[in-house]
C-alpha cells in the first residue's frame, strides 16, 4: 500500500487494490456482469488488432445465457484449435494453455456447450410452432379462431391463447375508444346553402352565357 503526501500536508491511502469475490447483492452481480463483460470483449478485440491473433472468447451468464466474441470469428477458431464431432479434422488439433495457471482449455467443452444452447433455441421454436398448430387444430370447424375448444388446448397452448385473447381485446378497446370519439359538430344551415349556391354557381353562369346570345 502507498501513502501519498500532498502539497497542502493532507495524506491519503494512494490507491487500494480493490478484492475480488462474489457479489452478494443480485442487481449489483448483473450489472458487474454485463459491465465486465464488455471490458473482456474490448480488450479481447484489442489484442487482435493490435497482435493479429486469433481470438475466441464464449461466457456463461448466471443465467445460461452464451456471449462470444471471436476474431476472425469463434467457429474458425474454434475448429483450428479442436475438432468438430462428425467432422475429420483438417489438421491436427493445436495444444491450447489456459492464460493464468496453465491448465489446458477445453476448447470442445466450450463448443459442445454452445452447441447445446442452440439447440436448446432451436427445441423452443418447434415447440411455438407446435403451440401453434395445436391452436389451429383446436378452431377446425370454426368461424373465429377466438371460438377455438380450449378443452383440447394444453397449459402451454392455453397461455398463448389467453395472450392472443388479451391483444384481440386491447385492439378491439382502441377500435371502440375511436368510433366513440367525439365528432366535429354539422355545418350551420347558412353554411349549407351558402355551399350549395357555390356548387351551383358555375352551372348559372353557363345557362347565363347559353342565353344571352
Amino acid at each position: 500500500m502507498t501513502v501519498m503526501v500532498h502539497p497542502l500536508g493532507r495524506t491519503s491511502m494512494g490507491r487500494q487494490r480493490i478484492e475480488i469475490r462474489r457479489i452478494d447483492n443480485k442487481e449489483r452481480r448483473q450489472v458487474t456482469f454485463t459491465k465486465r463483460r464488455g471490458g473482456l470483449f474490448k480488450k479481447a478485440s484489442e489484442l487482435a488488432l493490435l497482435t493479429g491473433a486469433s481470438v475466441a472468447v464464449v461466457v456463461f451468464s448466471p443465467a445460461k445465457h452464451v456471449y462470444a466474441f471471436g476474431h476472425p470469428s469463434v467457429d474458425a477458431v474454434l475448429r483450428s484449435y479442436a475438432s468438430v464431432p462428425g467432422e475429420a479434422a483438417a489438421v491436427a488439433p493445436v495444444p491450447v494453455h489456459g492464460g493464468s495457471g496453465g491448465e489446458d482449455v477445453d476448447l470442445l467443452g466450450l463448443r459442445l456447450a454452445a452447441d447445446d444452447t442452440g439447440a436448446q433455441v432451436a427445441a423452443e421454436h418447434a415447440r411455438m410452432r407446435d403451440v401453434a398448430a395445436r391452436i389451429v387444430q383446436a378452431k377446425a370447424g370454426r368461424r373465429f379462431w377466438w371460438e377455438a375448444d380450449v378443452d383440447a388446448l394444453g397449459e402451454a397452448e392455453l397461455l398463448e391463447f389467453v395472450t392472443a385473447l388479451k391483444k384481440l381485446r386491447d385492439n378491439v378497446g382502441r377500435h371502440a375508444n375511436t368510433l366513440l370519439a367525439p365528432q366535429p359538430p354539422p355545418l350551420p344551415l347558412q353554411q349549407k346553402q351558402r355551399r350549395r349556391r357555390h356548387f351551383d354557381l358555375p352551372k348559372f353562369q353557363l345557362w347565363y352565357t347559353h342565353n344571352s346570345f
